[in-house]
């Protein structure tokens, strides 16, 4: 079974829920015998669970799937922020990464050009890219894990932070609102970010234009607490200046730099 199918399947299924054979045959344009056979294998790796007709995802890769969809969306200028933000670090130096779909692209930077870094995550996909990075001593927060965000979160998280310290701090975030705070969908999250805020001493935010202006339920951090924002040429100019005035510095990644071959 070709990858990219497999990928097509998983994201029908998460997009349309249990489905007929013939519907998810069409979906991704494959034959109906072609489609149950590619079904008999996603079964067999625990992806799919098989319903009369039809098929649905198994419970353990809805919340995997949601985070592709994420991933994808608005990828050129997540590319774009993490190749700007991987000229920022600094080899030799022990580096978190915040768990998000615009650090990942960080994360995944890093994969192609490795540096000498002591990486601490919270980001279940940016452990697994990084673990066997020549260089990358690669270390995973303990904690309850947040299947939404592939993250860790929780007291046991937060309790493991306090006993760090970073040169670096690559933070993700949920929303920025007119405010001036950032803000998440989700408490432990939330509170999480803010320890990892106090535990770094530089601390940058790595956020595409989409998050600007919009406000989640729980509050992270005022922007002041940072030192940069990276994000993408389509912020306008009057966040940038809205930036400026609560003493951040603010870099923008041109769209292009996010091409690579």
């Amino acid at each position: 079974m070709k990858s990219d199918r497999a990928q097509a399947i998983r994201q029908f299924l998460f997009s349309n829920g249990s489905s007929q054979i013939a519907a998810i045959a069409e979906a991704v344009g494959a034959s109906v015998p072609t489609l149950r056979r590619d079904l008999t294998q996603l079964e067999e790796q625990g992806v799919i669970v098989r319903t009369h007709g039809g098929a649905r995802l198994s419970d353990h890769f809805e919340g995997e799937v949601a985070f592709e969809q994420r991933e994808a969306q608005g990828l050129a200028a997540k590319r774009a922020i993490g190749d700007l933000a991987y000229d920022m670090l600094q080899p030799g130096t022990s580096v978190f990464l915040d768990s998000g779909t615009t650090v990942l692209q960080l994360a995944r930077r890093i994969r192609l050009d490795p540096l000498p870094l002591n990486i601490f995550t919270n980001c279940l996909p940016a452990a697994q890219l990084l673990i066997d990075v020549e260089g990358v001593k690669v270390t995973l927060l303990g904690g309850h894990l947040r299947k939404e965000n592939s993250s860790l979160v929780g007291p046991l998280a937060e309790e493991m932070l306090d006993r760090l310290w970073f040169k670096q701090l690559f933070l993700g975030g949920g929303a920025i609102a007119e405010d001036g705070n950032i803000y998440s969908v989700d408490e432990n999250e939330s509170r999480l970010n803010t320890v990892m805020l106090s535990r770094a001493e530089q601390r940058i935010l790595l956020a595409d234009s989409s998050k600007f202006g919009a406000r989640l339920t729980y509050k992270v951090a005022p922007l002041s607490r940072l030192q940069t924002i990276i994000s993408d040429n389509g912020l306008g100019a009057e966040w940038i200046e809205r930036i400026e005035a609560f003493g951040t510095e603010i870099a923008i990644a041109a769209l292009q730099d996010a091409v690579r071959p």
